[in-house]
């Protein structure tokens, strides 16, 4: 069974619904109210009775039925030793990589893509150095690799603004590559989508980087080479 993680159930001040049984539309009116900054993609109930399953970006959590509280966890079915919410969470990742788009990553991809992956990412992780270092043998495989900047440092760091540059530069790509093998790119500004990258992690839960989603939205955490990330994938992809 997978580690659980830890589990919280926080009140929802102010959050109050005027009907005894809530309803998904009412749950979303609540949430809205009380988290106005949380954009809700959906409302369902989940396996347990009287909980409603959210889903935020690329996260999910529980309400209770009457919207005063809010669950943050997995739920596990102890029976069959499955996680629940990891297996729906897989699908909530892959949807929002998708609204975020391609045009918003920087892409590697071989003349024959067999497979895609999205790398989170930070210029200054050694790991990621080696990942791209290594970005040929990942082609050879078919393996496009979509980039998403997570700058660990945070927002205003080296690391941060190093991205942004990049981001800006003329080719993407090359810049890219040279930021990766240690040189400072040309400081630049220019409208970019950083912060969304960093937004999206957070919402994933990004710990350390590189962090590989694979298509269906299951995470490799860490560096892989690429034979053996073929491996994954080509099992990941095999028929249950």
């Amino acid at each position: 069974m997978k580690k659980l993680i830890k589990i919280a159930t926080l009140p929802l001040v102010g959050l109050t619904l005027s009907v005894a049984h809530a309803d998904e539309n009412a749950i979303r009116q609540a949430l809205t109210k009380s988290m106005p900054s949380v954009s809700v993609e959906s409302v369902k109930p989940s396996e347990i009775k009287s909980l409603y399953e959210v889903t935020v970006g690329g996260n999910i959590f529980y309400v209770s039925e009457d919207g005063k509280y809010l669950v943050q966890g997995h739920l596990i079915d102890v029976a069959a030793r499955t996680d629940l919410t990891e297996e729906k969470l897989s699908g909530a990742r892959k949807q929002a990589i998708e609204k975020l788009g391609v045009d918003k990553m920087i892409v590697f991809k071989p003349k024959i893509s067999k497979y895609t992956v999205t790398v989170f990412t930070d210029i200054d992780c050694g790991y990621c150095r080696k990942l791209h270092s290594e970005i040929d043998q990942y082609m050879a495989e078919g393996i496009t690799i979509q980039y998403l900047f997570f700058p660990r440092a945070g927002k205003g760091s080296d690391s941060y603004h190093k991205a942004v540059s990049v981001w800006c530069a003329d080719d993407r790509k090359a810049a890219l590559t040279a930021a990766k093998k240690g040189d400072t790119p040309p400081a630049k500004t220019c409208a970019n989508p950083v912060d969304e990258h960093m937004q999206l992690a957070e919402d994933f839960e990004v710990k350390g980087t590189p962090m590989i989603v694979t298509e269906k939205g299951n995470i490799f955490p860490g560096y892989l080479p690429a034979k053996q990330l073929t491996e994954a994938l080509e099992t990941e992809k095999a028929p249950k």
